[in-house]
């Protein structure tokens, strides 16, 4: 059986790598370093169940990049990670259900885990 894909949009390598190196046993795990590479991922497949993105990115941020993706893969599951204060962006984006939910960083990859593993199981 395949492993679902998930991506994770994040323009520092060594969250993309951590998150890769932890979840690939479970997960097909593609990455992007910013949200026109994301874009490009998503656009290649599109079979991606879920998709997380830091939020504050050069040129686009996080949730700019959901949007967007969101046009090409409306049944994926989209998350946001910041360091940051929950924006009014962020809290918009998860009341109008674009986003499922947002996680602090430095990022908790158990918690993400255990994330991944309820949206996946209720499909």
């Amino acid at each position: 059986m395949d492993k679902v894909k998930i991506l994770y949009v994040d323009d520092e390598p060594v969250n993309l790598k951590l998150f890769e190196v932890i979840l690939q046993k479970k997960y097909h795990v593609l990455t992007a370093s910013d949200g026109f590479e994301g874009l490009k991922v998503v656009n290649q497949n599109n079979d991606i169940k879920v998709i997380l993105s830091d939020m504050k990115m050069p040129n686009m941020s996080g949730i700019q990049f959901i949007y967007k993706a969101v046009e090409l893969s409306p049944d994926s599951y989209y998350y946001v990670l910041t360091g940051f204060d929950v924006s009014d962006e962020i809290s918009d984006a998860i009341n109008r259900g674009i986003i499922k939910k947002y996680f602090r960083k430095p990022f908790n990859i158990n918690e993400i885990s255990l994330e991944i593993e309820s949206v996946l199981s209720k499909n």
